[in-house]
């Protein structure tokens, strides 16, 4: 399948996704933030990845501020030129309007590549695995070079049978539906 395939897919499943209520949404990310601790690899996890949201993505506020209080070291992704990498947070005060109006850390904050655990966001999933994300490639990029377990949140209408892979996707290990948890089809 073809990058016109894959944006078409792509601008639909975004469609989708914000059409979601606040409020659904809201109920969704709680749910997940309850189901995500059923694994393991993220349960026993010392240092974190995370992201922060933007428009339509699962709420991931909540859950950094729970891994800071239970004292778990949490990174958030900063984009540099062409690269991302991964910086440690204290809290949200750490936190600044990056590229793409996103939040992300401060350049005082500190980088560390080597993390047990990442959650990642996608604009859609497949069941083995497969993620859809925005097109920029950071997040393959990053994991073909920092290997770690990988958990996208992602709601149950965002999967879709069959996403196209290209040979440098990275395939996520976990998916979190307001759902289920489950293991990908590796």
């Amino acid at each position: 399948m073809d990058d016109s395939k894959k944006k078409a897919l792509r601008n639909l499943l975004l469609e989708k996704r914000d059409n979601t209520s606040f409020d659904l949404l809201k109920i969704a990310s709680e749910k997940m933030q309850k189901k995500i601790k059923k694994i393991s690899a993220f349960k026993n996890a010392q240092k974190i990845g995370m992201y922060y949201p933007i428009q339509s993505e699962i709420f991931t506020q909540d859950i950094i501020q729970e891994l800071i209080s239970d004292g778990k070291e949490v990174f958030l992704p900063k984009v540099i030129g062409n690269e991302m990498e991964f910086r440690k947070i204290k809290d949200f005060s750490s936190l600044e309007k990056g590229r793409f109006d996103i939040m992300e850390p401060k350049d005082d904050c500190k980088t560390d590549n080597s993390l047990d655990v990442i959650i990642i966001p996608a604009v859609g999933m497949s069941p083995r695995g497969v993620r859809l994300g925005y097109g920029h490639g950071f997040y393959d990029k990053f994991l073909a070079e920092n290997k770690t377990t990988t958990i996208v949140l992602t709601l149950e209408k965002q999967i879709v049978k069959n996403i196209p892979k290209s040979e440098h996707d990275v395939i996520i290990d976990w998916i979190v539906t307001e759902d289920r948890v489950f293991q990908t089809q590796k």
